[in-house]
């Protein structure tokens, strides 16, 4: 859990930048990897082809690339998200957002969940593996189980929504997963931070990363008008 002030200075280090749009181009995508650098964000997260113009755009920068993996309904084969994980850090990611067969956990098939993840995080060892859940999609008991399923699997992070899905995160989301997981998985929140306020809310509930396309908006270096609405 977070201790620090979170402050405008402080919730950079905990910002995943993103922009997994499905109109971004490779403009916005040079100026999400500018706008990391220049204010110090933990990383960038992308879609799968807008991983090389990342890591172009980056050059010796030590900001994280974040790739999206059966993006957004997590309802590819378990093949196709271990060969899309693998292409992505070929082309320079170095961490993967995988989204988990919603499906799958609606149903109460949580052995499929656990195998899945298991076999996509081993996959791509060393790096870490974050499952996401899809909050909005799931009850309060698919989300617990979907988590301990990630958990048991050696996921890293457990991480709430893709943007895409029916809600943003709550409070109640993070202290679900936060129980379910313990001090053996991280957690990070998406989907619908837009302000410094809701940051805090999220890091203080449990979580210690943030995906969202709102971090200008959050550190006070553009207001709300400036940003297109968005999925993250």
């Amino acid at each position: 859990m977070i201790t620090e002030e979170i402050t405008a200075q402080t919730v950079v280090k905990y910002i995943d930048h993103t922009n997994v749009k499905a109109d971004a181009t490779t403009e916005d995508i040079k100026k999400l990897c500018q706008e990391a650098v220049q204010y110090g964000f933990h990383s960038v997260c992308v879609t799968p082809y807008r991983v090389k113009t990342a890591k172009e755009a980056l050059g010796e920068a030590k900001t994280v690339i974040i790739c999206v993996v059966g993006f957004p309904f997590g309802f590819t084969t378990t093949e196709e998200k271990i060969n899309e994980a693998k292409t992505a850090i070929g082309d320079g990611a170095t961490e993967i957002d995988m989204v988990q067969n919603i499906g799958t956990a609606k149903e109460g098939n949580f052995s499929f969940v656990k195998e899945e993840v298991s076999r996509i995080a081993e996959a791509i060892k060393p790096i870490g593996l974050k499952v996401i859940m899809e909050i909005g999609f799931l009850s309060e008991e698919e989300l617990r189980q979907s988590c301990i399923a990630a958990k048991e699997a050696g996921a890293e992070f457990v991480k709430t929504s893709t943007g895409y899905g029916p809600r943003p995160p709550t409070v109640e989301d993070i202290r679900i997963m936060k129980e379910a997981v313990a001090d053996e998985v991280k957690i990070k929140a998406s989907g619908g931070i837009e302000t410094l306020e809701q940051a805090k809310v999220m890091l203080e509930a449990g979580a210690i990363r943030l995906g969202t396309s709102h971090a200008l908006q959050i550190i006070g270096q553009a207001t709300s008008q400036d940003q297109d609405a968005s999925f993250e």
